[in-house]
């Protein structure tokens, strides 16, 4: 049974940083896209960043470019997502999420591609 455990979410003032981190079990994470999306009140879950099964190919949110950065640690099947100079609109449910094959440099955006999500960790931005 494949699950999804993220952490490291919280409280920081606009400007900090955070990095929320994602263990995978019952599959190996080196062969796998993964991807991060989130969720605030009343709004669609959208994607924030991802990484292709080949590890070589990152894909960011426009939101997202130049602040956060993806990774992916086949050894530790974790995928950690760093996000520096947070602002308030980054407040949201950070979910992971496991897509199964596919295209080996392609990177998945649609929550449609992903087979397997974590249960999310609350970050909250204050201004």
């Amino acid at each position: 049974q494949v699950q999804l455990v993220e952490s490291g979410g919280g409280l920081v003032q606009a400007g900090g940083s955070l990095r929320v981190s994602c263990v995978v079990s019952g599959r190996s994470l080196r062969s796998d896209a993964m991807g991060w999306f989130r969720q605030a009140p009343g709004k669609e879950r959208e994607v924030v960043a991802g990484i292709s099964r080949s590890g070589s190919t990152m894909a960011y949110a426009g939101a997202a470019k130049g602040r956060f950065t993806i990774s992916r640690d086949g050894a530790k099947n974790t995928a950690s997502l760093q996000m520096n100079n947070l602002k308030p609109e980054d407040t949201a449910v950070y979910y992971c999420a496991l897509k199964y094959g596919g295209s080996w440099d392609n990177v998945p955006e649609s929550t449609r591609e992903y087979a397997y999500w974590g249960q999310g960790t609350q970050v909250t931005v204050s201004s």
